[in-house]
């Protein structure tokens, strides 16, 4: 069965990129609702935008969607990746500003916030798309690529020149809690030298040292050092699991990211939906919902992220 929140749950934050206080709340919602945002802050016109993947918009740094009057919410990702990764199919994200709080820069306290209310079944069968044909997409050297699984998969490679960083592999399948025990409070990653850029730009302004890993060629410099070695590809692929569930339904499927980003993923999903023959959406018995991310999951999953 479908689920929702028992409850709402709020998040309180600052946007990454504009440093202004932010307030979130999910909000439990009807069967078949689906996910979708409102800005509480716009008294004037259409506040809802879908979270689709064809509501999304350019953007080099992060996930934006956009209505058809130009409401937008910026940096998704990491809200849609835990609302995914717990298995909630039906909510209502309010929120009084244009960008999603950024937190320690992983999911995991969005997370906790959904697990400590409780998901509870409303009526109606979850339905998940089956890729039955490949799918490719590329940019230069980067690639995406979606083919057939028995549930959903991601393999992720990374290669950062900065020593603190450089390659990495990993590859999950994403079946019983895999993404809240071993990727959700994996934090986002960026170089001290891009930092500077941005924010000569007038970007990061959020940004800090307990928000993100920044790296400077082979040096951490966010105290504590890293949560796991791997932890940059860990957030790579917590990254694309957010990106993914704005297919609208979970996938059953193994994603492959081949120094992959943002926008290679969305601009895979829409070479998948061009695609009828390669795609169909099933309704889910019970073994196959079991295969499901989320399924089975326990507070006590969420690593000690704190």
């Amino acid at each position: 069965m479908q689920t929702t929140l028992k409850s709402p749950v709020s998040f309180i934050g600052r946007g990454l990129h504009s440093g202004k206080p932010v307030r979130m709340t999910l909000r439990p919602a009807s069967a078949e609702f689906g996910i979708w945002f409102r800005r509480t802050d716009v008294e004037v016109g259409d506040a809802l935008i879908s979270a689709r993947w064809d509501s999304v918009v350019p953007s080099r740094l992060c996930t934006l969607i956009r209505n058809s009057v130009g409401v937008e919410v910026s940096t998704i990702e990491h809200i849609m990746a835990a609302i995914a990764g717990c298995g909630l199919h039906n909510v209502l994200v309010e929120i009084d500003g244009p960008e999603v709080p950024i937190l320690d820069g992983s999911a995991a306290e969005f997370v906790d916030g959904i697990m400590q209310r409780g998901l509870q079944e409303v009526a109606a069968p979850v339905r998940a798309i089956e890729i039955l044909k490949s799918v490719e997409v590329r940019d230069g050297d980067a690639v995406a690529c979606l083919e057939p699984a028995d549930t959903l998969h991601i393999d992720f490679h990374i290669d950062f020149a900065d020593a603190a960083i450089g390659r990495q592999d990993k590859a999950l399948n994403m079946a019983n809690g895999a993404f809240v025990r071993e990727l959700c409070d994996s934090r986002t990653f960026c170089r001290q030298q891009d930092v500077d850029a941005m924010r000569a730009n007038g970007l990061a302004l959020g940004g800090t040292l307990e928000n993100a890993v920044v790296v400077d060629g082979d040096t951490i410099l966010s105290p504590g050092g890293l949560r796991y070695k791997d932890e940059a590809v860990r957030h790579k692929m917590l990254d694309a699991l957010g990106d993914l569930a704005l297919a609208g339904a979970p996938i059953l499927g193994r994603y492959q990211g081949h120094l992959a980003g943002h926008a290679l993923t969305n601009k895979l999903l829409h070479a998948l939906f061009a695609r009828p023959d390669a795609y169909r959406m099933v309704i889910c018995d019970e073994p196959m919902a079991a295969r499901l991310p989320g399924v089975g999951l326990h507070r006590s999953d969420i690593p000690a992220y704190a």
